[in-house]
């Protein structure tokens, strides 16, 4: 059941991942839509987001939780993927690091669902984002 579960959502967030990394034409803004789409896909599916942190993996088999650490593993190489093109045009400083930004992008996704799950989804993912943006995102990529 949970197998079928995490291919669903690879399927569904890759395909909206694709569809922004092909629509839209500005790096600074694939970046901030990625973001928005792992948020708002957090706020709509709230049981599969028990999925994302592993809450509901836990006693499961051990291939499910690695399975689920693989989908953040490509999902930061896509956040890099859109540093990086944002860099080739110019829309943020090339000296980035895009390994940690990436990273640090990840992490605030991540931690935003694990609170989410945590307060048995009162503390809506997006809550405060436009505040957020301005220092996650700096100045250089909005």
């Amino acid at each position: 059941m949970f197998e079928a579960l995490i291919e669903f959502i690879e399927k569904t967030l890759f395909v909206l991942i694709n569809k922004i990394l092909q629509e839209e034409h500005s790096g600074t803004k694939k970046i901030e839509n990625l973001l928005l789409l792992l948020l708002g896909f957090s706020q709509k599916n709230p049981g599969m987001t028990r999925i994302l942190v592993n809450d509901v993996l836990i006693n499961e088999n051990e291939h499910l939780q690695l399975r689920v650490n693989q989908l953040h593993d490509r999902l930061e190489a896509t956040l890099k993927q859109a540093l990086r093109f944002a860099a080739s045009e110019g829309q943020i400083n090339r000296n980035v690091d895009v390994t940690a930004r990436a990273n640090l992008l990840l992490c605030f996704v991540i931690g935003r669902w694990y609170q989410f799950v945590k307060s048995e989804f009162e503390r809506d993912p997006l809550t405060d984002w436009e505040v957020q943006r301005l220092t996650l995102l700096p100045s250089e990529l909005l």
